[in-house]
C-alpha cells in the first residue's frame, strides 16, 4: 500500500509544479514535501497521509486521505485563498498521471484557511480523499 501513496505524491507534485498560475503564484516552484529552513512565503507542502485498504474481491486497491498545506506570510487571507484555488483548480482538473497504478476518483473533502498567531502566518489547508487500483 505504501508504494502507491508515493505513486500518489509523485504524481500530485508532477501536476502541481506543471501549473504555471500556481507556481507564479508561490514565486516559482515551491512545492515541498517538507519546507527546506528558512524559506521565503508563500509555498506549499504536503502533508499528513492516511492509506486504507480499499480492496475487493478481484482487485487490489487503497484510500488515500491527503492534505496540503499553503503558507502565507501575505496581510489577509487572500494570497493564501489563491494558491489554494489554483491548486484545487488544477487537481479538479484532469486525471493524474500514476506509474504503477490506477487513480479510481479524488476528490476535494475539505478546505480551510486560518490565521495562525503564535508563527504570525496564514495557513491554508485542502484535504483530498483518493482511491487508486493496482495495475495488474
Amino acid at each position: 500500500m505504501t508504494g502507491s501513496a508515493a505513486d500518489l505524491q509523485k504524481a500530485i507534485f508532477s501536476t502541481l509544479e506543471a501549473d504555471a498560475a500556481l507556481v507564479g503564484l508561490l514565486g516559482g516552484p515551491k512545492i515541498y514535501d517538507r519546507a527546506p529552513p528558512n524559506q521565503p512565503f508563500p509555498y506549499l507542502t504536503f502533508g499528513r497521509t492516511s492509506v486504507y485498504d480499499w480492496s475487493t474481491g478481484t482487485e487490489n486497491g487503497s484510500e488515500h486521505l491527503f492534505t496540503l498545506h499553503i503558507w502565507s506570510k501575505a496581510r489577509g487571507r487572500k494570497e493564501a485563498l489563491e494558491i489554494m484555488e489554483a491548486a484545487k483548480t488544477r487537481l479538479d482538473g484532469g486525471a493524474l498521471a500514476l506509474d504503477n497504478h490506477h487513480l479510481v476518483n479524488m476528490r476535494l473533502e475539505f478546505a480551510e484557511t486560518r490565521y495562525d498567531e503564535d508563527l504570525s502566518v496564514h495557513h491554508g489547508l485542502l484535504r483530498y480523499r483518493a482511491v487508486i487500483e493496482d495495475l495488474a
